[in-house]
């Protein structure tokens, strides 16, 4: 072997080298950068569930009702009411013209057992004119089929017919999808069995593609941002609509805009 080619040899060893520790040192930053974002989301976990028992103060002429887990509380929005439950509160105000109260009862972290446990005591309290539900994603990580469906059965038994069920929303990551596919079925087989409206949550964040992925979520890359809300919100807002005028016919006096998913 000559000294030329140890030579290169010894240079492309150490350029490969080189690269590596480069490579590692850029995972390891962009992981503890990560982990400050995902601090940072965490902070506002309090200021967001206060600003929602604030608001649930507030009177109105229509009462909204909605359990779930910390989408519902609007964790990675830019302000509490951005997430999809202030975006489905003012297209109600809209579409029917009366003023809405919002009791959120979600709690951040809550899985379909603990949201039975904890929220549905509350929710007996109310006679709602509007409910939405979306839970169980919290539910992925350690999913236990048998388990889930005991936790989102006892959910749903405790919803008026004219609640609105949101699906488990996409996690586009295959070794997720799979058991969210499963949740999913389980889900919709519950609520066909009370007659329960599902809407496509999952479906509508699916059509956003690899776009979507890149502009659905905030800087924790788990919750959505406020253009990730509004997706979620617009798989609700028909149904939503739907259900106002059902409700309120004297509100088909004024034609309100349904907003579909966001593109961008």
């Amino acid at each position: 072997m000559g000294t030329k080619t140890t030579w290169a040899m010894i240079g492309a060893g150490a350029t490969t080298a080189t690269l590596g520790i480069l490579g590692w040192l850029g995972l390891r930053q962009a992981n503890e950068r990560l982990d400050r974002n995902r601090e940072l989301v965490s902070e506002t976990l309090p200021v967001h569930s206060k600003w929602w028992r604030d608001h649930a103060k507030t009177e109105g002429e229509l009462l909204y009702v909605a359990l779930g887990d910390s989408a519902a509380q609007g964790i990675g929005a830019s302000l509490p009411r951005n997430s999809y439950v202030g975006l489905i509160a003012d297209h109600v105000r809209k579409v029917t013209g009366r003023t809405v109260r919002v009791v959120n009862l979600s709690v951040s972290g809550a899985t379909v057992a603990t949201a039975a446990a904890e929220q549905l005591p509350r929710f007996r309290t109310f006679t709602p004119d509007l409910v939405t539900v979306s839970i169980g994603a919290n539910d992925i990580a350690d999913f236990e089929p048998d388990a889930f469906e005991v936790g989102l059965r006892e959910v749903l038994d405790a919803l008026p017919p004219d609640a609105i069920v949101a699906d488990l929303p996409c996690f586009y990551l295959p070794h997720n999808e799979r058991k969210v596919a499963v949740a999913n079925r389980i889900l919709r087989e519950a609520a066909a069995e009370r007659e329960l409206t599902v809407v496509p949550l999952h479906d509508t964040m699916k059509r956003q593609g690899v776009k979507g992925i890149l502009t659905q979520f905030a800087n924790d890359l788990f919750h959505p941002n406020d253009h990730g809300y509004r997706v979620w919100a617009s798989a609700f807002l028909p149904t939503v609509t739907a259900r106002m005028l059902e409700k309120f016919p004297d509100a088909a006096e004024t034609p309100v805009e349904e907003p579909s998913a966001p593109t961008s």
